[in-house]
C-alpha cells in the first residue's frame, strides 16, 4: 500500500507530461523486463497449468493490469486527489460484496466493522474533519472513472483466488503479459491522436518508480496477502493508501499535517486491528 500510494502521487506529477494508457504501457513493459530473467524458469515449467487455465489469466490479467490502472490514470487527470482517495476507500466493501455475490463468501463481524472504521477514517482525511465538505462532492467525469477501476479492483482482488496453483513469479509474469497486449492499442491511438510524452528528469524517474513498486513489488506483495488473509481483510489494506498518501505528501511535496489527518490515521490503524483480532479468534475458535 505504501508503493501504491506512491503511484497516485507520480501518476498526478506527470499527468501533464505522459498520456495516462502510454504510461501504463511503459509501466508494464519495464516491469514484465525486469520480472522475465527471474519468472522465465518458472513459465516453462507451469506453461502448461497456465494454458490449462487461461481464461482465469487473462480475466485477471484484464482486470488487475490492464484496466484499472488505465481508468485510474486517466481520472487522475480529470479530478481531485481528495476525490479519489475517497472513491477509493469503497474498495475494501467492494471486496466484501463480491465475495459474496460470487464465492459466497459470508464476511464475519470483525471484517465488516473493521471496514466501517477504517472508512471513516478516510472520510477524516479526506474532508478535513469538517462534514460540511460532503455537501461539496460532486461525482464528475474523473471520479466517475475511477469509480470504475475501484469496482473493477474490487472484483480483480476477489477473484485471485481463482488463479492457478503455479509460481507466483509466472503468475505475474502471465498477467503482465496479457495487460500489457491490451494497453498496446489504446496507447497507440493516444499517440496517432497527437499526444506526446515530455521526456524530463521527473518522467524518467516516474516511469522508473511505477515500473518497479507499484507494478513488481506490489503486486507480487498483494498477491501473497490475498493468499495469507483472505480477499475481504487484504482489500481492508486499501485503506492504509490515504494514511500512506498523507504521509508521503507531507515528506516529499511539503503539505502539512493536521489533527484531522492523527484523528483519520488512528481510526484506520484501528479498523484494521478490529479485522486482524477477529482473525485470530476465528483461528482460535
Amino acid at each position: 500500500m505504501l508503493f501504491w500510494s506512491g503511484n497516485a502521487i507520480a501518476g498526478r506529477l506527470v499527468r501533464d507530461d505522459i498520456p495516462p494508457a502510454t504510461l501504463s504501457l511503459m509501466r508494464w513493459a519495464g516491469a514484465l523486463v525486469l520480472l522475465l530473467p527471474f519468472a522465465w524458469g518458472h513459465l516453462v515449467r507451469d506453461r502448461a497449468i497456465l494454458l490449462a487455465a487461461w481464461p482465469r489469466v487473462v480475466a485477471i490479467g484484464l482486470l488487475g493490469v490492464a484496466a484499472f490502472n488505465a481508468l485510474y490514470y486517466l481520472g487522475l487527470h480529470y479530478t481531485t486527489a481528495s476525490n479519489g482517495l475517497l472513491l477509493q476507500a469503497l474498495i475494501p466493501t467492494l471486496v466484501l460484496v463480491c465475495d459474496r455475490l460470487i464465492f459466497g463468501v459470508r464476511p464475519g463481524w470483525s471484517a465488516v466493522a473493521g471496514v466501517a472504521v477504517s472508512t471513516i477514517g478516510v472520510a477524516v482525511i479526506v474532508f478535513r474533519g469538517d462534514p460540511a465538505l460532503l455537501t461539496g462532492f460532486v461525482l464528475g467525469r474523473g471520479d466517475a472513472l475511477i469509480l470504475t477501476a475501484v469496482v473493477i479492483w474490487a472484483l480483480y482482488t476477489s477473484l485471485l483466488r481463482t488463479k492457478p496453483a503455479v509460481h507466483p513469479l509466472a503468475f505475474l509474469a502471465a498477467t503482465f503479459a496479457v495487460g500489457l497486449t491490451a494497453l498496446v492499442p489504446f496507447a497507440i491511438a493516444e499517440l496517432a491522436r497527437g499526444a506526446q510524452v515530455n521526456w524530463t528528469p521527473t518522467t524518467i524517474a516516474v516511469v522508473g518508480y511505477v515500473a518497479v513498486f507499484p507494478s513488481l513489488l506490489s503486486y507480487l506483495l498483494f498477491g501473497a496477502g490475498v493468499a495469507a488473509l483472505g480477499a475481504g481483510r487484504a482489500g481492508q489494506t486499501i485503506n492504509l493508501m490515504p494514511l500512506f498518501g498523507a504521509l508521503l505528501a507531507a515528506a516529499l511535496l511539503g503539505e502539512a499535517l493536521h489533527g484531522y489527518h492523527a484523528v483519520g490515521m488512528t481510526l484506520i490503524l484501528a479498523g484494521l486491528v478490529v479485522g486482524l483480532l477477529g482473525n485470530r479468534a476465528v483461528r482460535r475458535t
